[in-house]
């Protein structure tokens, strides 16, 4: 029996009524638009050369956050080579119900930069703890005394800071003027009040004229606009941090390495990554399991307005830059499937999985609420995504509203929470043994899948 969780209810309710539903759905169109963010961007640029004011970039840095130090080391190139005023501030992690899980974010940041970071010729140290509450307290102390030379003094505190050095801490101490510690608590108080005052939650968030940018992950949509504005110094120079392209090749499994994908049918990225990730195992040999887990706020996880209206925001950003759109098919025809629409679907998983239809259903249910703006809590809009899926609606009717699926979604989840995820879409590489050889969370990992499934086939086989 999957377990009953406790309905947040507002914006994270897990089961509104159909009004509830059109108006959210209504909500998340708006702030899907492409035309609603280009008026918006022009409006906002008009104004910034009306005043005379520069491009003005904050920054909102976590010391003890992988993600940070990865950010940390762009932020002196990013300010050489685009004009811009760049603020940088100190903040702490997400906080109440925007930190559903946050010490397995924070053992996530660490995994997960350490995995990227050679990738955008960064570094940051593999198999890294949470670093000592002393040097987290000092490296504050230190960031909060920075002023103008953030951009420069945050990597060197960093680098500090992973390698376990209290030595190199202090030293830094010596050149740079620490503040105590009442001063540093206070000036990371100031930076949390910023960015809520901006909008966000999260650490290593940039933020740009109404807009915000995650890490390295999302730097390059803020120099593909800044570059938009002209504010590029060096014409022809490249982006500081492109995103790596995903890999099919050269090399092909014969099925041996197993790509686990988690997606969620509700979650507007799995929306962006299945068909891709789908497409990834296909094309590389890699055999591909499918395991869905129901939405975050149906598992009783929080999500504050602020966080839901960002997510869809990044998403459709990240779907027009990343995902082949036909016109025919745009991205942000939404209505959402949260509640009784996910459990239909999910009814009807096992069933699909079974006709060899259940990869095609997932999909076109995942087209119908993102793309096609169809009512998948009524019996037409069900009755499109079966039969488009090629299954039988007939056949499917009899089947609907079973609750035979539960435990097979629960049991999805916890595997997913084992090996340390909770967010989706996430996925899981597997050798031959059965050994999990890559977890990771989010539609911007499947180039690291891509690439860790070309080095494990690169291995050599040990003799007998």
């Amino acid at each position: 029996m999957a377990p009953q969780f406790e309905d947040q209810g507002g914006f994270a309710t897990r089961s509104p009524s159909p009004p509830v539903r059109w108006a959210t759905s209504m909500v998340l169109r708006r702030f899907s638009s492409q035309e609603r963010v280009d008026k918006r961007r022009a409006k906002l640029e008009r104004a910034r050369r009306r005043q005379r004011q520069p491009h003005v970039v904050e920054y909102f840095h976590q010391v003890d956050d992988g993600y940070s130090h990865l950010a940390a080391q762009l932020l002196r190139p990013l300010a050489d080579a685009y004009d811009i005023e760049l603020v940088c501030h100190l903040v702490p992690g997400p906080l109440g119900k925007n930190a559903p899980e946050p010490e397995l974010l924070l053992d996530l940041s660490r995994y997960d930069a350490a995995k990227i970071a050679p990738h955008y010729g960064l570094h940051f140290p593999a198999e890294r703890g949470a670093p000592d509450a002393a040097l987290v307290e000092l490296a504050t102390r230190i960031l909060a005394g920075a002023g103008a030379a953030f951009a420069d003094v945050a990597p060197l505190v960093g680098d500090a800071l992973w390698s376990g050095s209290m030595d190199s801490l202090e030293t830094l101490a010596e050149r740079h003027s620490p503040t105590d510690a009442t001063t540093a608590s206070s000036t990371v108080v100031a930076g949390a009040a910023r960015r809520k005052a901006l909008g966000h939650y999260s650490p290593a968030m940039f933020h740009y004229a109404k807009e915000w940018y995650w890490g390295v992950d999302r730097l390059y949509h803020l120099e593909n606009r800044l570059r938009d504005l002209g504010a590029q110094r060096n014409e022809g120079s490249q982006l500081l941090a492109q995103r790596p392209a995903i890999e099919t090749g050269p090399l092909r499994d014969d099925g041996a390495l197993t790509l686990e994908i988690y997606p969620s049918v509700r979650s507007p990225y799995t929306a962006i990554a299945f068909d891709q990730a789908i497409a990834l195992a296909a094309e590389t040999g890699v055999a591909c399991k499918v395991r869905p887990v129901l939405p975050m706020v149906m598992r009783g996880a929080p999500v504050t307005r602020e966080k839901g209206v960002y997510i869809f925001s990044d998403a459709s950003r990240e779907a027009r830059a990343t995902v082949p759109l036909s016109k025919d098919l745009p991205w942000g025809k939404v209505y959402d499937p949260i509640g009784n629409p996910v459990r239909r679907c999910y009814s009807l998983w096992p069933w699909a999985r079974s006709q060899g239809r259940g990869v095609e259903f997932l999909s076109t249910f995942m087209h119908a609420a993102f793309r096609e703006g169809i009512n998948t809590g009524r019996d037409a809009g069900l009755a499109h995504v079966v039969e488009a899926a090629g299954l039988s609606w007939e056949e499917a009717r009899g089947i609907v509203d079973n609750d035979d699926w539960e435990e097979e979604i629960e049991a999805n989840r916890q595997a997913m929470y084992g090996f340390g995820l909770w967010g989706v879409p996430s996925f899981r590489l597997l050798d031959a043994s059965g050994a999990m050889q890559l977890g990771v969370w989010g539609q911007d990992r499947l180039w690291l899948v891509s690439r860790e499934i070309q080095l494990l086939l690169a291995e050599p086989t040990p003799s007998s």
